[in-house]
């Protein structure tokens, strides 16, 4: 395949967002990332450049190829700057209003040809692209956690999306050095459906005793070959967001497993949502979400 270097505009700073720029931008391709104010653009850009610095440090991206995605990186609080990316990849709050309400203000924007991506893990594709006046140009990619060391993305086609825009899609991810699979616009896709109820169970045993945190998570790794455990792989994603990701699924599917175990909530109130806040299932010196 011939590299085409795209400009992508990333909405959202957070784990994810920051996460998706830094594979973007690794990749070769011109990434903005875009949030509400200065502060949140400035961590976002933050996290970017230590994931950069610190693979150039172990040796798994020359300082050459580091130095060049910094480059490839800005960031923006100003949608009116996003009126040339090729690709927009939306990884804001789980709020459809507030999805609908920027892939409308973009229509506005941006050329007609730009693909939005909406890395969604719980919301239906097809409601979101409701929002813009493009809906064919409206895909889901929801990227693994944490996005630049997972290879796979979940790929859902809404009710409108073009064959065009799903075959640009497919070929932009194929830049990322990704692997891609196609699966229906339901909520949880493929990987949450399994997901969510494995680390509630996972939670439930820590709960009741079974094992602790480090038993757990060295039999998943040592039994069943996970990169991971569980906590590991938890405290990563955050607790807040696993809570969220739960209830919203419990929410449609209303299958007890989806529901998160109370230990959950505690940790929660505790403020002990993982490597964001330094402890979670685990205590943290680096802080840092992309790993250790």
């Amino acid at each position: 395949m011939t590299f085409h270097q795209r400009t992508v505009a990333v909405l959202g700073s957070g784990t994810m967002g920051s996460g998706i720029a830094v594979v973007s931008a690794r990749a070769g391709h011109r990434t903005l990332l875009y949030d509400l104010d200065d502060a949140r653009v400035k961590q976002g850009l933050g996290r970017v450049a230590d994931f950069l610095d610190k693979s150039a440090a172990l040796g798994k991206l020359s300082p050459e190829a580091g130095a060049a995605a910094k480059a490839n990186t800005s960031g923006t609080t100003d949608l009116d700057e996003l009126a040339r990316t090729d690709i927009v990849i939306e990884a804001v709050v789980e709020d459809l209003s507030v999805k609908q309400e920027l892939f409308g203000r973009l229509d506005g924007i941006v050329s007609e040809r730009t693909l939005f991506h909406t890395n969604t893990s719980t919301l239906s594709v097809t409601a979101i692209a409701a929002g813009s006046s493009r809906p064919e140009r409206v895909i889901g990619t929801h990227y693994c956690n944490p996005a630049p060391l997972m290879k796979l993305v979940e790929v859902a086609d809404g009710r409108h999306t073009a064959d065009w825009a799903h075959d640009a899609t497919t070929d932009f991810l194929a830049s990322l050095d990704k692997t891609t699979i196609v699966t229906k616009d339901r909520p949880g896709f493929i990987l949450n459906r399994f997901l969510i109820p494995w680390e509630n169970s996972c939670i439930d045993a820590l709960e009741s005793g079974l094992g602790t945190v480090q038993s757990i998570d060295t039999a998943v790794k040592g039994a069943l070959g996970h990169p991971m455990g569980p906590f590991e792989l938890l405290d990563i994603v955050g607790l807040d967001i696993h809570r969220q990701v739960a209830m919203r699924l419990y929410e449609q599917l209303r299958d007890p497993r989806f529901f998160p175990p109370p230990m959950v909530d505690r940790m929660i109130a505790a403020g002990d949502l993982g490597r964001k806040t330094g402890t979670g299932f685990y205590t943290y010196d680096d802080n840092r979400l992309f790993g250790s």
